[in-house]
């Protein structure tokens, strides 16, 4: 349920806190007070579409936090750790931030979470059902997810059981198809991949093999430079004249002949010696490098012709010598795959064949606990209009098959082998109609208020709101739905939008709506009315600014035939 509401900066709302019990909650005010403001931020955190509109103007952003205890389910629960939620003592924590340049920020828990996150776990805490929310019945192909919702367990297992079936089915089948209709272009890719393969595979390449032979290039190709080099530091160091290695070991002798007299000359005659011993190697270094020095033109021609080579696969099938076996490999295995074609088909066809056995069969057993789900739904809908004064109406939940061939797959679909429709007949005599075609606004809403009272029985929603469903009716019809909506609220949390005195009466808890201008702005503000305060609310629904003492006299008593029936 719903335990507490914060909004700030949202429409005409500047800063409002509530919070909420158990039972029914009625929500009541003058038109444009800001009642259905309050149900659209409560929506928003259930992951109702955000817009920048709804930002206060002169603010940057509008903030709303809802706090939700639940009670565990396994699918709450699953969903909860598939995006990294922490479960506080079955509460969740709903933030949304809403941003003038269209950003939305949303939290449960703490964690950071998308829309659509926070839309898939919102629908199992809050249904809200709004005015024009009966459409839904007037979509046929909507009637099928209808009777299922009020099936039992059983049948929602036996659905997804079918549905894994069914999707396998049909990918496979898809892959089957493409494998036998696109044989031309099969062999045209065929041929593609041999030649791709071959002229790889010829190439027989290694990796690094190209960063060994640009440094092998660039050798040969600076050999004059590097053998100038190198032979004029050999000369310098071991020339016949006086060399520089010559020149270094008189300087070392030098010093060494006085290094007994002070440490410093010391030091420097070490210095010197283990300059004259790097030198020599390096002398020697030198010369063995002059020795193995060649010129060989014709492997610069070959090593330019091998990296022209590369150069061209890379162009083709990657940006490295990696990528291009990489790329061969893929070709290799996917060629391969293209000669045992007939074996994939064959397999393909085993395995489509099994399968369309196995998903016509669950098919059956399907639409069989739907037969039987279609006519407890018959007897509790014609039940909860009788008491919503449509005795005389009938309902029947209709089926129709995808086609006529039993053995077809186009018999099937993502829901099974069944078309289903509400029918429905409102006048005695009438015979029985598509519901959409025949059922007025006021009967639909009717209509769609009895299927709440029995779905909120079954689909465990924490929070169920009513957007003023009950317009467009009165006297009897009108106590009536007050007593529908508050049957629900034994079930689920309701709140209530209402301009019915009837519909306020019976709520267990009543908070009244107003507006005010403050400052040159207009801000909504919310009471949370009991006693005199609220006898005074529901003798204005009845009669209006003026209040009489009948007036006031009626609202005490609707009050008190709404406490005889919760006793």
């Amino acid at each position: 349920m719903l335990e507490s509401l914060m909004i700030k900066d949202f429409a005409i709302i500047q800063d409002l806190a509530l919070e909420f019990k158990k039972g029914m909650t009625v929500l009541t005010g003058e038109t444009g007070a800001g009642k259905s403001i309050i149900i659209d931020a409560v929506g928003l955190l259930a992951g109702g579409r955000g817009s920048s509109e709804f930002v206060r103007f002169g603010s940057k952003k509008c903030i709303l936090e809802g706090q939700f205890s639940y009670e565990p389910s396994e699918s709450l629960s699953s969903l909860l750790h598939q995006n990294a939620i922490e479960e506080e003592a079955n509460t969740l924590l709903i933030q949304r931030e809403i941003f003038t340049t269209g950003r939305n920020v949303c939290r449960i828990n703490g964690s950071m979470v998308t829309i659509a996150v926070l839309k898939e776990i919102g629908s199992q805490l809050i249904d809200i059902h709004g005015q024009n929310e009966h459409q839904e019945l007037m979509v046929s192909e909507n009637h099928i997810q209808l009777l299922d919702y009020f099936g039992p367990k059983e049948l929602e297992v036996k659905k997804k059981a079918y549905q894994k079936v069914y999707r396998e089915y049909r990918q496979l089948e898809k892959e089957r198809k493409e494998w036998v209709v696109n044989e031309q272009e099969l062999i045209q890719r065929m041929d593609i991949l041999k030649y791709q393969v071959e002229e790889i595979r010829s190439a027989e390449l290694h990796s690094n093999e190209e960063e060994e032979l640009k440094e092998e290039e660039q050798k040969l190709s600076n050999h004059q430079n590097i053998v100038e080099a190198l032979s004029s530091s050999y000369t310098i160091l071991q020339g016949e004249d006086m060399s520089g290695l010559d020149l270094v070991g008189q300087a070392m002798e030098k010093m060494d002949s006085i290094s007994d007299m002070d440490d410093k000359f010391k030091q420097i005659a070490e210095t010197l010696s283990a300059a004259f011993f790097q030198l020599q190697e390096a002398s020697s270094d030198l010369y063995s490098e002059m020795d193995q020095l060649e010129y060989d033109e014709e492997r610069l021609n070959e090593i330019e012709e091998r990296l022209n080579l590369i150069q061209q696969l890379k162009r083709k099938y990657g940006h490295s010598i990696d990528d291009i076996l990489t790329h061969y490999a893929q070709a290799e295995a996917e060629l391969n795959k293209l000669e045992n074609r007939e074996e994939q088909v064959d397999q393909l066809s085993k395995k489509t064949s099994q399968l369309k056995l196995e998903a016509l069969r669950l098919a059956d057993e399907l639409s069989d606990m739907r037969l039987k789900t279609a006519d407890k739904l018959e007897k509790a809908i014609l039940e909860q209009l009788k008491e919503l004064y449509m005795e005389k109406v009938k309902f029947s939940v209709t089926f129709k098959e995808m086609s006529d061939d039993s053995s077809s797959m186009a018999r099937l679909s993502e829901t099974g082998k069944d078309r289903i429709e509400f029918f429905v007949a409102t006048n005695p005599g009438e015979p029985l109609k598509p519901l959409a075609r025949v059922a007025s606004g006021g009967e639909l809403s009717r209509m769609m208020l009895a299927m709440k009272t029995i779905f909120s029985r079954s689909q465990g929603i924490t929070s169920i709101i009513f957007d003023e469903v009950d317009t467009g009716v009165s006297g009897r019809v009108a106590q009536a739905i007050a007593d529908k909506i508050h049957s629900v609220a034994h079930h689920s949390q309701v709140l209530c939008i209402t301009h019915l005195p009837q519909v306020a009466a019976r709520a267990d808890q009543h908070l009244y709506i107003r507006k005010e201008v403050r400052d040159d702005r207009t801000s909504t503000f919310v009471e949370h009315i009991v006693d005199e305060e609220r006898t005074e609310e529901i003798a204005r629904m009845l009669s209006g600014e003026v209040l009489t003492q009948l007036t006031i006299e009626t609202a005490q008593e609707l009050l008190n035939l709404a406490s005889e029936k919760k006793k």
